[in-house]
């Protein structure tokens, strides 16, 4: 017996083009299951569905529905690796974990891509390369030459811009940005429909999926692990919490190791087709180098989709999304006018570090935690990785860090702290635009 589930998704350009939802589990009254996952993003999903792929019991656990969170809600932008360039992190983590984390983010998107032509993922998928765009003189040479440079020289085809041809590629004016660079291992693709692709191929595999079920008091009864879920209970040898940036008081102290910073997107409505040739031709999304980044691509159906920091926390107005307006114009005068048809939000989860996280929180029980805004291509690796390491394999066997939980101070004032952080950083971009 099925539940077929009934969207509860927040209004966005997403929900509204999405394939249809999967149909999801009903509770029972008390079963018991090898692992239990609690959160269906893209790392829940594709941890569970990696495990199942390996011949593990598998039950997920969403107290909305799969891709409720920044999953079904971010820019759907495919970027391969993280944050950080490949130099950096195999000198901070040594040759054979600074590799490995290299090696394996910087394949996520072909991770991503070879799960969708598996199982069908009908998420209007595209791999045309991912555009970074430098918005001054020292991002270009600090960040953008330097990053090129060593994932070229580990056999990625980087292309390196320069005013001339990131305008051509953007579609904006050459002054805004100096240069960029072009990762053709990236892309795009409808991210609600892709998580709702990924909860499908995971149930395929015999995963188990309980939409619309909170967890509540997660404890150890012997040698298994128990929660109550409703009205019924469930028991697991192991528990993986993947609830990134919506992480609550489930396992105490869990919520403090990460800061929930909110996203804002607009869409157009769909664009005239001689507007809608002259942006992003080549059809790649794109990211800015600020602190304060915007980024920006076309959907499937031609609407213009731009995002950057929120003024608010949820639920924002026409009037919040003024300034995110003003830089689209900016950027696409001629788009400048087109009305918006979708406004949305979401949360990205930040660690001290700007890493993904990994933690044994006791025996049995695993966290994965921090995408620090690359969902898509991230958090699917990420999950790919706790299915090795709960499926069996040893710290020092897996491709990330595995690390005690670390606590933000006053993360009781965390919202003070981003809004004098983000005016910083805003006054630092400005001024590094110049």
């Amino acid at each position: 017996m099925t539940l077929t589930s009934q969207s509860v998704m927040p209004a966005s350009l997403w929900a509204a083009t999405a394939c249809p939802a999967p149909e999801y589990h009903p509770v029972l009254p008390e079963r018991t299951t090898d692992v239990a996952v609690i959160g269906a993003g893209y790392t829940g999903l594709s941890t569970a569905l990696h495990l199942a792929r390996r011949g593990v019991e598998v039950t997920v656990i969403e107290a909305s529905e799969p891709g409720w969170g920044a999953s079904g809600r971010n820019g759907g932008q495919i970027i391969a690796g993280l944050k950080f360039e490949p130099d950096g992190l195999e000198e901070q983590f040594g040759e054979r974990l600074g590799k490995a984390m290299v090696e394996t983010m910087g394949a996520g998107s072909t991770l991503v891509r070879s799960l969708i032509d598996q199982y069908g993922i009908d998420c209007h998928a595209r791999f045309d390369g991912w555009i970074q765009a430098a918005h001054g003189q020292r991002a270009m040479t600090e960040t953008v030459m330097p990053r090129a440079a060593q994932w070229k020289r580990r056999g990625v085809a980087i292309e390196v811009l320069d005013r001339n041809r990131i305008a051509k590629l953007i579609g904006c004016p050459e002054e805004l940005y100096v240069g960029g660079w072009l990762d053709p291992r990236g892309g795009e693709l409808q991210p609600l429909s892709y998580a709702r692709g990924l909860a499908a191929a995971a149930i395929k595999e015999g995963v188990k999926i309980h939409a619309f079920t909170p967890a509540r008091n997660l404890r150890r009864e012997g040698a298994r692990w128990a929660m109550e879920l409703g009205n019924g209970k469930l028991f697991a040898n192991k528990v993986v919490l993947a609830t990134n940036a919506y992480t609550d008081d489930l396992w105490r102290g869990l919520r403090q190791t990460v800061v929930p910073v909110t996203s804002f997107q607009i869409a157009t409505y769909p664009l005239r087709e001689a507007v809608r040739k002259s942006i992003l031709p080549g059809g790649q999304g794109a990211t800015d180098t600020r602190r304060l980044l915007h980024y920006f691509r076309l959907d499937h159906e031609g609407r213009l989709v731009m995002g950057g920091r929120s003024p608010v926390d949820d639920n924002p107005s026409m009037t919040h999304a003024s300034a995110l307006i003003r830089t689209q114009a900016k950027t696409f005068p001629q788009a400048a006018g087109s009305p918006i048809q979708f406004l949305w939000s979401g949360k990205v989860a930040l660690t001290k570090d700007s890493l993904p996280h990994i933690h044994i929180l006791e025996p049995g029980l695993y966290a994965a935690l921090g995408c620090n805004g690359r969902g898509v291509a991230a958090c699917t690796t990420i999950g790919k990785v706790m299915s090795e390491f709960v499926g069996g394999a040893l710290p020092d066997e897996i491709a990330l860090p595995v690390t005690a939980p670390d606590r933000f101070v006053m993360h009781a004032f965390r919202k003070v702290g981003v809004l004098i952080a983000s005016q910083y950083y805003r006054m630092l971009d400005r001024l590094e635009a110049r």
